[in-house]
């Protein structure tokens, strides 16, 4: 069983000349408040937000192939989560590390890309 404690983030993605637009929309349009991006851990440039509790994640991709588009849900028991997925027959896929947070992603059987997290400190 996976012990699901709430929504962590969103991620969308806009293609990269739009991303100076979409942080100005979300920031200026919307009023949401920016919150601290780890940079040094993405190839790619992005924002993060906060939003009702949670974080919006924008970054950029050309629509095709594997997306980067997901929902990250905050678990209770990360290790137990992963052996329950993996006995299912689900691949996981490892993700760059992001201090303070423990994470993998996977897809469903639909191709939606799916992130389990749980906190460290």
């Amino acid at each position: 069983m996976i012990n699901f404690i709430r929504t962590d983030h969103i991620n969308i993605c806009v293609a990269p000349e739009d991303l100076e637009a979409a942080r100005i929309f979300y920031a200026d349009v919307l009023g949401l408040q920016p919150a601290q991006r780890p940079d040094h851990v993405f190839d790619t440039p992005g924002y993060w937000f906060l939003i009702g509790g949670i974080e919006l994640h924008i970054g950029v991709e050309k629509p095709v192939g594997l997306t980067f588009r997901h929902t990250a849900f905050e678990v209770g028991n990360l290790a137990e989560a992963r052996r329950y997925l993996e006995t299912n027959g689900v691949t996981i896929c490892e993700e760059p590390v992001i201090e303070g947070r423990d994470r993998f992603t996977f897809l469903d059987p639909f191709g939606n890309r799916m992130e389990l997290l749980e906190y460290t400190c």
